[in-house]
């Protein structure tokens, strides 16, 4: 991050903090605490991940002594976690605790942001873990004994005057070291996916309870392979919990998920059956197939033709967009097509068939975009 106005000390640290934190944490907020220094920047806000959602925490530095600890001001809905803390925080001797952390404070170490955010945040579950065991809800404390011993649960209780009280679950699902499955995958991490579960809080158990609110969600790195929004969850029987639910939801993601794979190479086999008729790729997406550009032409007409070939292929066919090499639009960038989805395609075709199908459609095609470019050229 820019370190303009932030003291080296402070800057040092919110630099380790972005880089070495687990989770993808943000600052945003910046401000100055000083009345004769205006300019420079000690405190801010910190965005952390929680639960599938976000909490804001302000740390605030005293620029005149960047070397000492921040005080930390929780959201205004967390009020009472500042005395969670205090009667727990450092029980049966945790050295690792954040009261020690502050009070061991060394400003000069860059990693110390980092420790007591990773200790807070711990804290931070235990304290909605310790909210949720004390709802009054039957069928909710029943959900949670079934599910404790999963690693990773973390879990949010929220309420408030203007909406009714819920329960909010992000359960880690399957563990399948995608990154593996994906020879040269770049993802410094494999992909998580997690199932939100959320609860409206009731007071008594019903044996035929209705289904809780789900959601697949996962990281942004996963849609390189596999939509999250294309899989349909399994159905919530009556009756169901959490326990008997989650072995039928990993089973069938993990299921899909070995599919998605599986098509890298059938992507693959596609571009590599276009080079015969169009020649060899000027660009192309060596690890998942997802993209590749080929140079076409029509007389001494040129353009280049840019697949966009989805997740869903071949049962959904290639976007193709056309760009010429020749026509400028009147802000100087080459003039290209609207993206063309309609022309002749099968997923039962092989892939030699689909490159064919494809390079016999554009022959008549680039006579219209031919057209198109200079229509609009002659407008401009």
């Amino acid at each position: 991050m820019a370190s303009d106005g932030v003291p080296p000390i402070i800057a040092a640290q919110l630099n380790y903090l972005l880089s070495h934190f687990p989770l993808s944490v943000k600052i945003e907020h910046l401000w100055s605490g000083s009345k004769f220094s205006t300019g420079v920047i000690d405190r801010f806000t910190i965005v952390i991940p929680y639960c599938l959602d976000f909490i804001k925490w302000d740390f605030i530095y005293n620029s005149e002594s960047p070397i000492s600890a921040p005080d930390v001001i929780f959201g205004a809905e967390d009020e009472n976690f500042l005395s969670f803390l205090a009667r727990n925080d450092g029980v049966e001797g945790n050295a690792n605790s954040a009261k020690n952390c502050l009070s061991d404070w060394n400003g000069k170490d860059p990693t110390r942001l980092m420790v007591l955010l990773q200790q807070l945040r711990d804290q931070y579950m235990n304290y909605q873990r310790k909210r949720v065991d004390e709802v009054d809800d039957d069928r909710l404390k029943f959900e949670v004994s079934t599910i404790a011993f999963r690693e990773g649960i973390e879990m949010h209780l929220s309420s408030g005057a203007e909406k009714p009280e819920e329960v909010k679950f992000a359960v880690p699902l399957t563990e399948m070291n995608i990154d593996k499955m994906v020879h040269g995958c770049p993802w410094r991490h494999s992909p998580k996916i997690y199932l939100q579960v959320i609860y409206p809080v009731g007071r008594k158990y019903v044996s035929a309870s209705s289904a809780p609110r789900l959601k697949l969600l996962s990281t942004s790195d996963l849609k390189s392979i596999f939509s999250i929004e294309d899989f349909k969850l399994p159905p919530w029987l009556d009756g169901m919990c959490m326990a008997e639910y989650l072995p039928h939801l990993e089973e069938s993601l993990e299921k899909q998920i070995l599919e998605a794979v599986s098509l890298i190479d059938v992507r693959r086999r596609f571009i590599e059956s276009l080079a015969p008729l169009f020649g060899r790729p000027l660009e192309a997406d060596p690890i998942f197939c997802r993209k590749a550009t080929f140079l076409a032409g029509s007389g001494a007409f040129t353009f280049l033709v840019h697949f966009s070939i989805s997740t869903q292929f071949p049962k959904q066919q290639p976007g193709l967009m056309l760009q010429s090499s020749q026509h400028m639009n009147s802000h100087g960038v080459p003039a290209k097509s609207p993206l063309i989805t309609e022309y002749p395609w099968s997923p039962r075709w092989e892939t030699s068939v689909m490159a064919e199908k494809i390079f016999e459609f554009l022959v008549d095609e680039a006579l219209n975009f031919k057209r198109y470019c200079n229509e609009a050229q002659l407008q401009h």
